[in-house]
């Protein structure tokens, strides 16, 4: 089998694959291929990819590997040309593209989506999202600190007292945790909100205060995700955080809902109410942003508050980025590859048959059917 290393668009520092995680796959007897400079932007040379045994090629050729991998999706004239039974590796967010699903599904593509791995104990080494999710929750705080102009620890100088920043997270999964982590060792008195009543103990935990909002709905059945609330519980948890929000310096967004738009929590009203000189950065940029005067890719100021929309802080750190999502791939990946470097889809491993969205014109994530073909037999 030969596994085919797309670079990345124009703009994402990062690669799938780093030259050591390469090493593992041709140790596993696979033959890989990668588009030439795929990892010049995270620091690995065409020259670091041959010492250990890949071969550098063009896109086109890429292009025609029996599985070919990437961190975004190939273009959509590329995806046309992929052959039947090609495996593609990537990450495409299939609930909130039911278009792409319906090709993919014609094509007869076997299609695997590294964002729809299960979160569960045993798919962790395998969750991109959470790796991603770290640096991005990371970057956020060191992003909003350099903006900020105001110190985020207390001091005690001669010239007096700085009092500490006051930052709030919004939502505290993987990303809010590592924010909270990060503002705290830099100082800061940090609140945190979450509907999960689980994330509780863990913002505790972290030094941090819990903004709590009663009456959540808290559905096992997500799988650690959020869920969509009861419009009473909207108005009370728009309330509440618009009053901790408008007493905070750095405000770091980063509530999703997988397949739906990002929940609204921080209005324009609490913008305009906010000091001169505040910062908010919404991980939720791409989609919908939970600030209401969020732009997508792009650092704009409303009413005197630097509002940063930014959604792929992870490539700003392409080095470690890379290689903690080289490391999922890495782990995923042994799954569907037998012993003698041969595919081998089992479908009877429940994170191979949840993560893969398309095969032979079948959906097989139970998730992704449920959701977008709720009603409908495949064929």
């Amino acid at each position: 089998m030969t596994i085919g290393l797309l670079k990345e668009p124009e703009g994402e520092l990062r690669v799938a694959l780093l030259p050591e995680s390469v090493k593992t796959f041709i140790d596993l007897k696979v033959n890989v291929k990668v588009e030439k400079q795929a990892g010049e932007t995270a620091f690995s040379k065409d020259e670091n990819y041959q010492a250990v045994g890949a071969e550098i090629c063009e896109r086109g050729e890429i292009l025609q590997a029996d599985l070919v991998l990437s961190i975004h999706l190939p273009s959509q004239e590329e995806i046309d040309q992929l052959k039947e039974n090609q495996v593609l590796v990537c990450q495409f967010q299939p609930l909130s593209n039911k278009e792409l699903v319906d090709r993919l599904l014609k094509l007869r593509v076997t299609a695997f989506s590294m964002d729809n791995v299960p979160r569960t104990t045993r798919a962790q080494s395998m969750d991109v999202l959470s790796s991603m999710a770290t640096v991005a929750g990371y970057q956020a705080v060191l992003t909003a600190a350099n903006q900020s102009p105001r110190f985020f620890p207390m001091f005690m100088t001669a010239a007096g007292s700085i009092i500490p920043s006051k930052v709030l997270v919004l939502g505290a999964g993987v990303a809010g945790l590592q924010a909270i982590a990060t503002a705290r060792r830099l100082g800061a008195v940090v609140e945190a909100f979450d509907v999960r009543a689980a994330a509780e103990e863990e913002v505790k935990s972290l030094g941090a205060k819990f903004v709590k909002v009663e009456g959540a709905k808290d559905e096992v059945s997500a799988g650690g995700y959020a869920v969509e609330q009861s419009q009473d519980y909207k108005e009370k948890q728009q309330a509440l955080i618009q009053e901790h929000a408008k007493k905070a310096n750095i405000i770091i967004c980063t509530a999703q809902i997988p397949g739906r738009k990002a929940p609204l929590l921080i209005t324009k009203e609490t913008v305009e109410s906010m000091a001169p000189g505040s910062v908010i950065v919404d991980l939720a940029a791409s989609s919908g942003g939970n600030c209401e005067l969020t732009e997508d890719n792009k650092i704009c100021e409303k009413h005197g508050v630097k509002i940063i929309g930014n959604s792929n802080l992870p490539s700003s750190m392409p080095m470690d980025a890379s290689k903690m999502y080289g490391k999922n791939m890495v782990n995923f990946l042994k799954l569907i590859i037998g012993p003698e470097g041969q595919l081998n889809l089992n479908w009877e491993d429940d994170i191979v048959a949840n993560t893969c969205v398309t095969h032979q014109g079948q959906v097989m994530s139970s998730r992704v059917k449920s959701i977008l073909y709720p009603t409908e037999t495949i064929n």
